[in-house]
C-alpha cells in the first residue's frame, strides 16, 4: 500500500505540474476564460455530479458531519484560492521566478510541518512528531527540497537572462514580495481542505454505501467549495471587467482545452488524497511534500518539452539538471521518513 501511495502522490504532482499544456495550444482564451472553465469544470461540476450519481445518501452523510469541521475545510480552501490569486499578482510585480520559489518553498515548509505538529483526521491524528525520527528525516528532505527550489530559480533566471524574455515587472516590489509570501503560506491550504476533514466525511459517505474512491471524492467536493468561490468569482470579475464573456463562445477548441485542464486538476487533487493515506500516518506531510516536487517536475517538463529552453545552454541548463537531481534525492530521503513509521 505504501509503495501504491507513493505512486499516487507522484501521478498527483506530475498532473498538477503539468496543467499547462492545454494553455499553450489555445489561441483566444485568455486566464480569465480558461481559468474559469477549468476550475468550473474540475472543482465544481465532475466533484458534485460523481459523489451525488455515486453516493445515494451523500446528502445525509453530509448533514451527519460537525459543521466546524467542515467551515475549517473550506476556509483552507478559501485560502487556496486566495494563493492563487496572489500569485498572479505576484508575477506582474516581481516575476515568475521569484514568485514561483517564494510560493514554492514557503507552501512546502509549511505544508509538510503543520501536520506533524497539529495532527489531522483519520490515519492523520497518529502522525509521529516533527522531532522523532521519522519526522527528523522527512525535515531533512524538506531542506533539500528548499535547495532545490532555490537552484531551480536561479536557473530560471539564467534562462531569462539568455533568451532576454525576462517579464516587465509593474507595482512595488516590496508589495509583491509580501503578497508571495502570503500567497506561499496559504498555498497548502488545498492539502490541508483534504488533511483536516477527510477521516469524518469518508466513514459517513461509507456508512451511505460510498466506495472507498467515491468517498474520496466526496471529501473534495465539499471541501472545494471555498476554493470555488475564489477560482470562479475571480476571472468572472476580469471577464465582467475587460467585457470578454464573448469569448468563451468563440473557440470550441479552446473550451475543450480549458474542460481537460479542469478534468486533468480533479483526478491530480483525487489522486493526491488518496496516496496521502495510503501512505499512512506520515501521509498528510510526506504525501504533500512529494506532491509538490514533482509539480515541481512537472512544470519543467512542460517547459522543455515546449520549447522554452531551446536555445539555452551553459550554467542554467545544467542548474536546472542539477535541482531535478537534488529533488529526485529529496523525493526518496522523505519516502525513506516515511518507511521509518512502519519499522
Amino acid at each position: 500500500m505504501t509503495t501504491f501511495g507513493l505512486l499516487l502522490v507522484t501521478l498527483a504532482g506530475i498532473g498538477t505540474g503539468t496543467l499547462a499544456w492545454p494553455i499553450k495550444l489555445m489561441r483566444r482564451f485568455r486566464f480569465e476564460q480558461f481559468w474559469f472553465v477549468g476550475m468550473l469544470v474540475g472543482m465544481l461540476i465532475i466533484p458534485w455530479v460523481m459523489t451525488l450519481s455515486s453516493i445515494p445518501g451523500a446528502v445525509s452523510a453530509y448533514a451527519s458531519i460537525d459543521r466546524s469541521l467542515l467551515f475549517k475545510s473550506n476556509v483552507f480552501a478559501f485560502g487556496w484560492g486566495i494563493a492563487n490569486v496572489l500569485y498572479a499578482v505576484s508575477v506582474v510585480r516581481i516575476g515568475a521566478a521569484l514568485t514561483g520559489a517564494i510560493l514554492t518553498g514557503l507552501g512546502i515548509a509549511v505544508g509538510v510541518v503543520v501536520p506533524m505538529v497539529f495532527k489531522g483526521t483519520g490515519l492523520f491524528s497518529q502522525a509521529p512528531s516533527w522531532s522523532s525520527s521519522a519526522g527528523t528525516m522527512v525535515l531533512t528532505g524538506v531542506g533539500i527540497v528548499l535547495l532545490g527550489v532555490g537552484i531551480v530559480t536561479r536557473a530560471g533566471f539564467g534562462r531569462e537572462a539568455i533568451l532576454k524574455t525576462g517579464q516587465q515587472t509593474s507595482g512595488g516590489f516590496l508589495g509583491g514580495l509580501m503578497m508571495s509570501a502570503i500567497g506561499g503560506l496559504l498555498s497548502c491550504g488545498l492539502s490541508f481542505a483534504f488533511v483536516y476533514s477527510q477521516g469524518p466525511i469518508v466513514e459517513a459517505m461509507e456508512r451511505q454505501g460510498g466506495s472507498i474512491t467515491s468517498a474520496n471524492l466526496a471529501v473534495w467536493a465539499v471541501g472545494l467549495l471555498g476554493g470555488v468561490l475564489v477560482n470562479i468569482l475571480y476571472p468572472a470579475y476580469l471577464m465582467t471587467k475587460n467585457k470578454s464573456w464573448h469569448v468563451l463562445l468563440s473557440s470550441p477548441g479552446d473550451l475543450i482545452l480549458s474542460s481537460l485542464l479542469g478534468i486533468q486538476f480533479i483526478v491530480a487533487v483525487v489522486l493526491m488524497g488518496r496516496g496521502m493515506v495510503l501512505l499512512g500516518v506520515l501521509g498528510a506531510s510526506v504525501g504533500f511534500g512529494i506532491q509538490q516536487v514533482m509539480q515541481i517536475l512537472g512544470n519543467q517538463g512542460v517547459g522543455f518539452t515546449s520549447g522554452e529552453w531551446r536555445g539555452v545552454s551553459g550554467a542554467p541548463r545544467q542548474q536546472m539538471y542539477a535541482a531535478i537531481m537534488i529533488l529526485v534525492v529529496a523525493v526518496v530521503i522523505m519516502a525513506y521518513g516515511n518507511v521509518l513509521t512502519k519499522s
